[in-house]
């Protein structure tokens, strides 16, 4: 689209009321930039970014930002939409389409096509007072509906289908959360779910962890917020330096090891103490008894 060369301002702007009385000097230096800067066009409608009218005006950005703020919204003379960087002048008629003719009538009909946010047309559209191109952007009131139907309808089957993508990658990448939610804990494919599982595999990776901490909460059916007591059990672990599945199963081991241990332990007694008894019979029985010399101890004790 070509620049304008240059645009038409009456006299009669600076004895408005409205200017005079409501505008401030920056206000007006401001509104009149709007209304005749290079990238303007002639339904009043173009587009342009806040970068290119800090730069054209000499102001910062935190300044073009305010003052489009209050022109949008003290004002009310202005709308400007983020999306499509495209700005809409209220007054433009009043200031422009004195006379038609047409080549103007080309010229609105030409650059109305162009204008992606069609509900500026409307908003344009309530100050002409020339009936014949006030027929033209009329002719678009019905049309903002409808493109903008489309548009939204395109967006929505845009994001549903990148919806069921993220959800694809989620169970290719992720089969066992992504079962576990479904068909456990019966979560229906969207866009929260892939956000719940990647939150899981996030914050503590391991798999086969989510899914055994999972397993424990469904065990008890009172629990209600199984992902967040689920959530807690993993945060606990992760405290005491369980990251994976694995280094779960070897410090329970260990823990039923000593358990085990604790409450099988008993006095060790030597087996010699066992056979005490029977170590002294047997010395007893191996020592021969020499009755002459028992006979000889009994007389002398006699004799005396």
């Amino acid at each position: 689209m070509a620049k304008a060369k240059f645009r038409m301002v009456y006299t009669n702007f600076w004895n408005d009321p409205y200017v005079s009385e409501e505008m401030t000097p920056e206000d007006k230096y401001f509104f009149l930039y709007l209304l005749t800067n290079e990238h303007t066009t002639q339904i009043g409608i173009y587009g342009i970014t806040k970068k290119q009218i800090a730069f054209e005006l000499g102001y910062s950005i935190e300044s073009v930002n305010a003052l489009m703020q209050r022109f949008i919204d003290h004002h009310k003379l202005i709308k400007y939409n983020l999306e499509t960087r495209e700005i809409a002048i209220k007054n433009w008629g009043k200031y422009n389409f004195n006379k038609g003719g047409k080549p103007v009538l080309d010229c609105v009909r030409s650059e109305i096509k162009n204008v992606k946010d069609t509900s500026l047309i409307s908003y344009v559209a309530a100050s002409i007072q020339n009936y014949l191109i006030k027929e033209i952007y009329d002719s678009y009131n019905d049309t903002p509906t409808i493109r903008g139907q489309e548009k939204e309808q395109q967006e929505e089957e845009e994001e549903e289908q990148q919806q069921q993508q993220d959800i694809k990658l989620s169970s290719n990448s992720s089969q066992k959360l992504f079962n576990l939610f479904t068909k456990r804990l019966n979560k229906l494919p969207c866009e929260q779910l892939q956000e719940d599982i990647n939150y899981f595999l996030e914050s503590y990776f391991d798999e086969e962890l989510i899914v055994e901490a999972f397993n424990r909460v469904l065990l008890d059916k009172k629990i209600e917020s199984k992902e967040r007591y689920a959530d807690g059990i993993l945060r606990n672990w992760k405290l005491e330096g369980i990251t994976t599945y694995q280094l779960l199963v070897e410090k329970e081991s260990r823990k039923q090891l000593q358990y085990k241990n604790k409450h099988s332990k008993k006095e060790v007694i030597p087996e010699w103490f066992y056979n005490r008894n029977q170590q002294n019979l047997s010395e007893q029985h191996q020592e021969p008894i020499d009755f002459e010399a028992e006979r000889q101890r009994v007389l002398e004790k006699l004799g005396r």
